[in-house]
């Protein structure tokens, strides 16, 4: 029960800060969209074993695509986040069954309150890295429009450090 409270006051905190500053910086507007370019999809700079290093987006975000148990999802790392955040379309992708999610947590974002189900992945993998066992929410679709690598992923690596506009996560 207290890893339930925990895991939720977490949650809630995340997504009561972070996701109204992720939409309020999101400008979407053609003009924007032009002046930065479309964002695009990331390729690791380097990979090597036990790491790898992903270049920042024009708009300062590091984008990437993860392998979830084994499935390619697009990511936004978010060290303001406290885990992994996903919506109920991935983790049908993942292979979580709409009727197995337990929508019992209630979390704020921007959008206002909505339903979450904790889960934990298997294993999240980008290039060299590969973390076992992430604690994970999921939101309802109309929630959260991607993913978000929150600090549950980050967390379990040797070391993660932005340089020179490149983030290098080290297992």
């Amino acid at each position: 029960m207290l890893l339930r409270t925990v895991i939720f006051a977490a949650v809630t905190a995340l997504l009561a800060t972070q996701i109204p500053a992720l939409i309020q910086r999101a400008d979407h507007s053609p003009e924007a969209m032009a002046a930065v370019g479309a964002p695009a999809k990331a390729t690791p700079v380097s990979v090597t074993s036990g790491s790898v290093t992903l270049e920042a987006d024009g708009r300062g975000h590091f984008n990437g695509t993860f392998r979830m148990n084994g499935k390619s999802v697009d990511g936004l790392v978010d060290t303001g986040a406290s885990l992994v955040a996903i919506n109920e379309s991935t983790a049908r992708k993942l292979g979580y069954s709409a009727n197995g999610l337990d929508f019992r947590y209630t979390v704020n974002t921007a959008n206002g309150g909505t339903e979450a189900a904790h889960v934990v992945l298997d294993r999240i993998e980008i290039g060299g890295v590969r973390v076992k066992d992430v604690d994970t929410f999921v939101l309802r679709d109309k929630a959260l429009a991607g993913t978000l690598i929150g600090m549950s992923f980050l967390k379990k690596l040797k070391s993660f450090q932005v340089e020179g506009g490149n983030l290098k996560l080290i297992q």
